[in-house]
Parts: C-alpha cells; structure tokens; sequence
C-alpha cells in the first residue's frame, strides 16, 4: 500500500512540473507576437484658448501628443527592434480642425497631417485614425487574446477621464472621450498580465486608474496631479508630473 502510494505521489509531481512551464509560458511576455499600442489626443483650438489667462492656455503648439508619442515609439522601436508590433492610434478630427487654424494664424510649426503621417513611415507602425471612445474600445476588443503588451496614453484627461478633443468643438469641453464608467465594456483578456499600462494625462491615478484596475484587471499607472509636456522640446524626455506617478 504505501509503495502505491508513493508512486501516485510522483506521478503527480510529475505531472504538476511538465504544467508549470506552460503557465509560465501563458503568463510571459511575449514581445515577438505582442502589440504595443500608443494613444495620441487631440490639441485645442486656439480661438477657444486665447480666451484664457495666458498661464491657464492649453496647446498653443499643435503637436504636444504628436511628438511625445513619438518619442515612446523611438524608445519601443530601441529596446524591441524594428519587427516590433506598433500601433498608433490618433483622434484624427481635432488635428483636422487645427490644421486650417494655423494656416490662418501664419503659426511657425503649423499642424499638418502629412507630420502625423511621417512618424507612420519613419518608424514603421500602423497608423489608426479614431472618432471617438467607443472606436478605442472597438480596437482593443478586436485584438488576439493576451497579445496587448503595452498601451499608453498621450492627451489631455481628468480624474474620470480621457478627453480626446478638450476645448476642440466647444470650449473647455469635451465631446470625444473615453470614461471610466465605460472602462467595463473592454475585454481584459486582451492584454498580457503584465502588459504595461500607463496615462501621461492628468489626475488619471486619482479615479479612473482604480477604475481601470477593476474592469481590465491589470494596474494602471498615471498621474496624482497635472503632467507638464513643456520637457518633451528637447526631443528626448516624457512628460513629468507636477505631483507623483501612482497606480
């Protein structure tokens, strides 16, 4: 009796370490058949910002949310190589409407599609134009199950929200967004465990990352406080917080 028992005993040991590789497997990060996803908002209108105090202004250059993503892709494309999967998504209709206000305005780096499309190129991603919130969630729930890897926001956002057009079609106001009460139509099983998740926009840690967390099941870091975007003129740095980073 107590030889047969000692011969299921390691039957099943046996069996509980050929599992093991798999699960961990299941569970890795898988950069070669992973996507990385990178999400740029739209800028405000000028006519609508100049109404403000000149310390209060948002976007008086068009492409903050242009370049910063920019410069996260250059740092994917080094640390994963040119075969990496980038997707870039960008809330096309703000930068539209910003296009022919700085032609008006005779702006000295003027908006311009043709820039947005020349990080496509260079860098060799896929360039996804959206309209709206439910456009992202219709993306990420398009994706293979745990092939998200990454996904990062650039754009303006509040405690509850990502605010793709803020001060675009109406002043101080957003009409494209993405709240965290809609974060529950999203399909976690899109995305690794351990994918990496992050907001650049402001007060995103102080409501809508728990939210997140609850929905998608995977942390979301973001900001306690406002992100400042003046440090990305040098080409180099991201976005800093005039506060803490917090998940």
């Amino acid at each position: 009796m107590k030889d047969w028992i000692i011969r299921l005993w390691l039957v099943v040991t046996a069996l509980g370490l050929l599992a093991e590789p798999g699960r961990a497997r299941d569970t890795a990060m898988d950069y070669a058949r992973g996507e990385f996803i990178v999400i740029s908002g739209g800028p405000a209108l000028r006519k609508w910002e100049d109404l403000r105090r000149a310390n209060e202004q948002h976007d008086r250059w068009w492409g903050n949310f242009i370049r910063a993503a920019r410069i996260r892709i250059q740092q994917i494309r080094r640390a994963h190589g040119p075969d990496a999967r980038i997707t870039w998504m960008v809330y096309r209709p703000a930068y539209e409407m910003r296009v022919p206000e700085d032609a008006a305005r005779g702006a000295d780096q003027p908006a311009a599609m043709s820039k947005i499309e020349s990080v496509r190129d260079a860098y060799n991603l896929k360039l996804v134009y959206f309209n709206s919130g439910d456009d992202v969630i219709t993306y990420l729930n398009s994706r293979p199950r745990r092939s998200v890897v990454n996904f990062e926001y650039f754009g303006h956002s509040n405690r509850d929200c990502f605010m793709f057009d803020y001060s675009a079609e109406i002043s101080g106001a957003s009409v494209a967004f993405l709240h965290e009460t809609q974060l529950k139509r999203i399909r976690g099983h899109v995305f690794n465990p351990r994918a990496n998740v992050r907001s650049w926009g402001c007060h995103t840690a102080e409501s809508f990352s728990r939210y997140w967390k609850k929905a998608v099941g995977i942390p979301m870091e973001g900001a306690v406080g406002k992100t400042d975007y003046s440090v990305i003129s040098d080409h180099v740095s991201l976005p800093r917080v005039n506060g803490r980073w917090a998940r």
